[in-house]
């Protein structure tokens, strides 16, 4: 059988369908990468959040449903909560660390870094917990792929990066890492760490293949993770985050929603079976709700 896998032009993202590739070859099928230029890389000195939602991810699905490929290589973190029409997630590689790093020009951690020391990142997420972390801190937008926001550190355009481990790691790059950042500093964003791979609906032969590929844990956490999101309704332009642990049959999930400042933080964590993990994300998002994150979601609405 042969696939043509769609998926974006970066490093990563190439890094990321070439492991979607050799598995499928490990099966016997044959593979053709390819690109697709989705609005998020057509536009990149645009934040993130000003894009619209599914800005790295619209655009190969188009192309899903439009024949032109027939599967996508997806960074989990960049998928909408709202499923699409037509196509459906058929399967999830094992997650990666979904930690958030820091990387900075001199070498300080997130602690000792210098008051006013400037953090790029596109992120509000991240801005709000750096900010809740380290309130002394100038947090930064920066657009760019890891390659190109590694130089704008070293061209001193800022003092500190905060990335994703998984990318880092998948880029051959974790050397640059000065700290990781626990979760209970900064929380990942939904699906962070996490590959999915995406096809229509009605692809049932293919879709019945990718079966070997699906890594049951990894996607119970992401479709809890997912479901809080999609409950709250955000996106990546909210400060929004959540993290899912599989622990035999047991699931638990830690959700945060917080302000653009980072000066308040509605967080809880919930656990139930791996059986249901749309129920309990969606569980977890009406308790944050009622806790308060309502209104600050409300505050930060385009």
């Amino acid at each position: 059988m042969s696939v043509r896998v769609g998926t974006r032009g970066s490093a990563l993202a190439l890094a990321q369908a070439g492991l979607v590739t050799a598995a499928l070859e490990r099966l016997g099928m044959t593979c053709e990468v390819v690109t697709v230029h989705t609005r998020g890389d057509r536009h990149p000195t645009q934040p993130t959040a000003a894009l619209g939602v599914g800005a790295f991810v619209k655009d190969l699905e188009t192309a899903l449903l439009d024949g032109r490929i027939d599967l996508a290589v997806h960074s989990a973190k960049d998928l909408p909560g709202e499923a699409t029409d037509g196509v459906v997630l058929a399967a999830f590689l094992p997650r990666e660390d979904p930690a958030d790093v820091l990387i900075t020009r001199d070498g300080a951690g997130l602690r000792t870094l210098a008051a006013g020391a400037v953090v790029g990142t596109d992120s509000p997420r991240r801005q709000a917990f750096l900010l809740a972390a380290r309130p002394d801190l100038v947090a930064q937008g920066i657009r760019g792929n890891v390659d190109t926001r590694l130089r704008k550190l070293q061209a001193g355009e800022v003092d500190g990066l905060v990335l994703a481990a998984a990318g880092l790691a998948r880029l051959g790059l974790t050397d640059r890492i000065v700290e990781r950042l626990d979760s209970s500093v900064m929380l990942p964003a939904v699906g962070q760490g996490a590959v999915a791979v995406q096809t229509r609906i009605d692809a049932v032969d293919l879709r019945h293949r990718l079966l070997a590929l699906d890594h049951g844990p990894t996607r119970s956490a992401v479709e809890a993770e997912r479901a809080f999101l999609a409950t709250l309704g955000g996106g990546c332009e909210r400060p929004i985050a959540a993290l899912g642990a599989v622990d035999g049959e047991s699931l638990i999930l830690d959700g945060a929603v917080l302000d653009p400042a980072g000066t308040q933080v509605v967080r809880d964590r919930a656990g139930g079976l791996i059986t249901d993990p749309t129920g309990l994300g969606a569980a977890l998002a009406v308790r944050l709700l009622a806790m308060g994150a309502e209104r600050l979601l409300l505050e930060v609405t385009p």
